[in-house]
């Protein structure tokens, strides 16, 4: 269905050498959370507060394949079902609400949404501003152009003279800012693909797992396609610091990996091949 298999993406940006990065981000987020359980007192209960008003509030933007509407208007997507999942365990609904990205953490801690499930990097920034979960998905950051001038940019160094399109605080941002890349940032991932395409960007960086379902014959956008791997990553679900669903995700994460249903919802999307064991 892809020209690019999600499989192929994975093994090419994880051939940087920087899995060890990835798990090192893993290790500290599992350090973090066990931190947050020992400190039970200062727990915040945000478990009784989203069963008390019957639904969960996750905050997401449009981001195929992890969350983006079908064609009723629906959200769908590997998040957006393990999200309405996790909320049936916990007795309510799940409410989807589009934020702007940038100003997530703020969403956050200001009570205007009670997670953050859309793909997100477990970059220090994040892990800083919220309770995370365990990871869940492997990612990388990737660079997208045009096909017929892919030749051209095989390399870091070949990318300097390009200017990117690149979503406001995301880790694509980071990475353009780390390798010393000219940018301008929009709102989302969809944004910067549609400014490749329309010919006013140069190229864009975003998800691994987006290029998989977006980029390449039979998608959206058949004219484009990866070169340049920039990093490995992980992706886990944000909750406010102290937020006792924290642990109640990890364990649904468990069970969900144990019983399969996970790995069904991962396949539905195409995303198996990036799904990390939950133990």
């Amino acid at each position: 269905m892809f020209k690019k298999t999600l499989a192929v993406i994975m093994t090419a940006a994880l051939a940087l050498g920087l899995a060890a990065c990835g798990s090192k981000s893993g290790d500290d987020t599992a350090s973090n959370n066990q931190q947050g359980a020992d400190t039970s007192s200062a727990a915040v209960e945000d478990v009784k507060a989203v069963q008390d008003k019957g639904k969960l509030v996750v905050g997401i933007t449009d981001f195929e394949p992890m969350d983006y509407k079908d064609e009723s208007g629906k959200w769908i997507g590997f998040d957006a079902d393990m999200a309405e999942a996790f909320a049936k365990s916990l007795g309510v609904e799940a409410e989807f609400v589009e934020i702007e990205w940038d100003n997530k953490a703020l969403e956050l801690s200001s009570g205007n949404i009670d997670c953050v499930w859309n793909g997100m990097t477990l970059t220090d920034e994040v892990k800083s501003a919220m309770d995370c979960s365990n990871p869940y998905c492997n990612n990388a950051q990737i660079v997208i152009v045009p096909s017929d001038k892919a030749d051209q940019y095989q390399t870091v160094d070949s990318l300097k003279d390009l200017n990117f399109a690149v979503e406001v605080g995301s880790a694509g941002e980071q990475e353009a800012q780390a390798n010393g890349l000219k940018f301008t940032s929009v709102q989302n991932q969809a944004n910067a693909l549609m400014e490749v395409a329309a010919g006013t960007s140069d190229a864009a960086i975003i998800d691994s797992l987006m290029a998989a379902a977006m980029v390449g014959e039979g998608t959206s956008y058949d004219k484009l396609t990866y070169t340049v791997g920039l990093n490995s990553e992980e992706y886990g679900v944000g909750f406010r610091k102290g937020s006792d669903l924290t642990a109640k995700l990890n364990d649904f994460f468990k069970t969900s990996y144990a019983d399969g249903s996970m790995q069904k919802a991962a396949e539905t999307y195409g995303v198996q091949a990036a799904l990390i064991e939950q133990k």
